[in-house]
């Protein structure tokens, strides 16, 4: 399990800091170099196809390190 985290943990895409929902995001918009708030109305557009978007917000919430390097999905199994 500690190769996948660190895999994960190499990702160029990082949950960045003061996101509105888990920084995701942010840490998009961070990695590309577009505004966030274009990123944040593409996600709200894609939630008009809630069978495809919601699971896969919660994964990349589940999945997406932060800044830091803490991962939720680790956490999670730690306790």
């Amino acid at each position: 399990m500690q190769t996948f985290y660190r895999i994960l943990r190499s990702s160029p895409i990082k949950r960045a800091p003061g996101g509105i929902l888990g920084g995701i995001a942010s840490g998009i918009a961070r990695q590309t170099g577009w505004r966030v708030s274009y990123v944040r109305i593409g996600m709200l557009l894609s939630f008009l196809l809630p069978f495809i978007s919601l699971p896969l917000y919660a994964v990349l919430w589940l999945l997406l390190p932060k800044t830091d390097g803490t991962i939720a999905l680790e956490e999670i199994l730690k306790r």
